[in-house]
């Protein structure tokens, strides 16, 4: 009977989120202050008050869902008892964070480096994202090393649901073929960029210096990585596997797996949304999902 913490990545934000964490804890509102001090403007503000498009900006997106992730993770206090954790692309800074491998401030300052790096890639080259449901991985796999162009698997979210990243030109050869190869839907994402793929090298050096300048700490539990999906409690490697994220797939139904089978019964996603908690549920049935 182990518990397994999942922290969300970009897309489960809304207007509104983290409000309730501010308004009636004194303690989770130092810490958004302090993060307003820390990133030279009111986040808060624009979580609090934003609309659904301000929230959609890449700067702001990915350090709201850290904000509400790990601010969420501290309210549970002592109930905080990971056996493992994992989280979901930006959702990995999260989880590292709330089982100590870096602290509150330079776990925030990695995600907004990560977010400018990220949109700055994102702006070099017109790139994008589909999701491709209905489709063995390896059916998806094997079809998009046809395409002469950069097109690889970003995101395994769960069977039959593999997210595809690359150029623009190629994500529309590629939602084609896989159409005609059997796909339910091919469907293009509204995203700035090839998120998880080659196109986000420049961003993966960029990170890597700033990651490479904070200290790594011995984590409370394994974490199990997107790069690897293999559970991991050396400092050294995470640094490693952590360098790696932007280029490389998240292998989420992986890591769902690898859990199971290391004694994950119960799921619980801390931050915003139930996005993951889904995904578990399509990747195994017999498992307790549910929000911190």
């Amino acid at each position: 009977m182990k518990k397994a913490y999942i922290f969300p990545g970009q897309g489960a934000q809304y207007p509104g989120m983290g409000k309730d964490l501010y308004e009636n804890n004194n303690e989770c509102k130092e810490l958004f202050e302090k993060a307003n001090e820390i990133l030279g403007f009111r986040i808060t503000d624009i979580m609090f008050n934003g609309s659904e498009d301000d929230l959609k900006q890449t700067y702001v997106t990915q350090p709201a869902i850290f904000l509400h992730s790990v601010i969420a993770s501290k309210v549970l206090g002592n109930n905080f008892k990971p056996d493992m954790v994992a989280g979901h692309s930006l959702g990995e800074f999260s989880a590292l964070t709330a089982i100590g491998v870096f602290s509150f401030e330079d776990g925030l300052k990695l995600v907004y480096k990560r977010a400018l790096a990220m949109q700055k890639a994102c702006e070099k080259e017109p790139s994008t994202m589909a999701a491709i449901l209905g489709l063995d991985d390896e059916v998806v796999e094997k079809k998009l090393k046809e395409i002469d162009d950069i097109v690889v698997p970003a995101n395994y979210n769960a069977p039959g649901q593999l997210v595809i990243s690359g150029t623009v030109e190629g994500i529309n050869k590629a939602c084609a073929m896989l159409k005609e190869a059997g796909a339910k839907r091919a469907l293009p994402l509204k995203v700035g960029g090839a998120f998880h793929s080659p196109l986000m090298e420049s961003a993966r050096i960029e990170l890597a210096e700033a990651i490479n300048s904070v200290k790594f700490n011995l984590p409370v539990c394994p974490i199990y990585q997107n790069v690897t999906a293999e559970k991991v409690t050396n400092p050294l490697i995470i640094k490693e596997n952590l360098i790696l994220q932007l280029t490389a797939p998240v292998k989420w139904v992986q890591i769902v797996r690898n859990m199971i089978a290391d004694g994950a019964t119960t799921f619980i996603e801390v931050g915003p949304g139930n996005v993951l908690q889904g995904l578990v549920k399509k990747i195994n049935t017999n498992v307790e999902a549910l929000s911190a």
